[in-house]
């Protein structure tokens, strides 16, 4: 498996050529930018949309909140995940870097000795985008189109494949939606047991007053609200 795409009359590596040569044509401060952005711009910019999505769910409140945040909390645990089974892949496959086995490759990123796929990069990203988009459309949507354009700047960067590329999203949809109903079935009962504790349960739900500061569950049924708060609205 190790000569996978090692020849370059085929479209995969064609592609790369097409793709890398982007780089070979840009700006140097352009490159610079693709280059943080494709290795660490997007990963943080995934991160930053899964908790602006936590968020807008907490901010929202109501029934479903608790099991909006489990969905939520499934986005890292789904990329860690993917990552973990990426491991053996990439040890059975043992594809060497598209640099390694290929001349005149503009290559952003130098340093990669490990295997070539499947990409790290796009598992982690559509992982979380999947996850995200269940439980969110809205947001998750946004998420694939990041990790789309995570594929795009490992390639532009000369340290993948298209088909590394095309199996990390692959990888991190599998994983994402495949082990869901467990990861669901685990963390529900867990964010609706936090939802209930009195500090904690902020991070499900934020909690306001009748004068609108942040200590009442939008939505909650009086039940749910310790004794002294339900005279306090009754009053």
């Amino acid at each position: 498996m190790a000569g996978l795409a090692a020849s370059g009359s085929n479209p995969d590596v064609e592609l790369l050529y097409d793709i890398n040569g982007l780089a070979k044509a840009a700006p140097p401060w352009f490159d610079r930018v693709m280059q943080y952005v494709g290795e660490y711009g997007l990963l943080l910019a995934m991160v930053l949309l899964v908790l602006g999505c936590w968020w807008t769910v907490r901010r929202r409140g109501g029934a479903e909140a608790a099991p909006s945040v489990a969905a939520l909390a499934w986005a890292p645990l789904a990329a860690g995940v993917a990552v973990l089974v990426n491991v053996p892949i990439r040890g059975f496959v043992e594809r060497p870097r598209p640099f390694r086995v290929h001349q005149g490759l503009e290559v952003l990123q130098p340093g990669k000795t490990d295997f070539s796929f499947v990409s790290d990069h796009a598992t982690i990203t559509m992982a979380m985008a999947v996850a995200l988009f269940v439980a969110n459309r809205k947001f998750g949507l946004v998420g694939i189109g990041l990790a789309l354009l995570e594929g795009f700047c490992r390639v532009y960067m000369g340290v993948h494949y298209p088909t590394d590329v095309v199996g990390g999203f692959a990888l991190g949809t599998a994983a994402a939606l495949l082990l869901s109903p467990v990861a669901m079935a685990l963390l529900t009962p867990l964010t609706r047991t936090i939802e209930r504790s009195p500090r904690a349960g902020r991070l499900i739900t934020a909690r306001r007053t009748p004068d609108g500061h942040d200590t009442v569950v939008p939505g909650a049924t009086a039940g749910r609200l310790p004794g002294s708060e339900e005279r306090d609205l009754a009053a």
